[in-house]
């Protein structure tokens, strides 16, 4: 007879696993269709192993969540720190707006469907504050903390709008917008 315990497979990184599948599931199919089922089965690991490692759903969505906003504050983070000058620091924030590889299709979805869900539950509202908190102590190197809150709103918004516009996207209208809202700034300060 053999002992349950040997058969089992011997999985250290199976919670790290289920939360990286997790984001998969959710840029494929949305949050409202991501469930313990379909997750466990992305992941290949039993079902029994998703209330194992997690509470429920939102807990799993959470730490999924909280994963990829610390993955892209991070990058931004990274940016903004290699940037010498006020000046590079403008200039590394329109090639971000303007790049044609600015945002993946999964990023979009990703971001959105975490707006959605902090539009809906206090929790993950937490969660996108740190996010922009993060992006503006970044921007923040390089900029007052009023600029760097409208170009982290900037950023957001343009994003967005390339994203979801059916006209073709005029990076012009990018650069123009920071360097006005930098330039508003000086004035200011001046």
């Amino acid at each position: 007879m053999t002992d349950a315990r040997s058969t089992r497979r011997f999985d250290p990184d199976r919670r790290e696993r289920i939360i990286a599948v997790c984001l998969d599931v959710i840029a494929e199919s949305g949050v409202a269709e991501t469930s313990h089922r379909r997750v466990a089965a992305a992941a290949d690991v039993p079902l029994g192993s998703m209330t194992y490692h997690f509470s429920g759903m939102d807990e799993l969505l959470h730490e999924a969540f909280s994963r990829y906003a610390a993955a892209a504050y991070g990058w931004f983070d990274a940016l903004m720190s290699e940037q010498d000058s006020v000046e590079e620091a403008v200039r590394a924030v329109v090639a971000m707006l303007t790049a044609p590889t600015a945002q993946s299709q999964r990023d979009l979805v990703l971001a959105h469907e975490l707006y959605t869900l902090a539009a809906r539950k206090p929790a993950f509202r937490e969660l996108t504050n740190h996010w922009m908190a993060r992006s503006r102590a970044a921007l923040e190197r390089h900029f007052d903390p009023a600029t760097a809150r409208m170009l982290d709103a900037l950023i957001e918004g343009l994003t967005i709008h390339r994203a979801l516009d059916t006209e073709p996207y005029d990076p012009a209208v990018a650069e123009a917008a920071v360097r006005r809202i930098c330039a508003v700034a000086q004035e200011r300060m001046a």
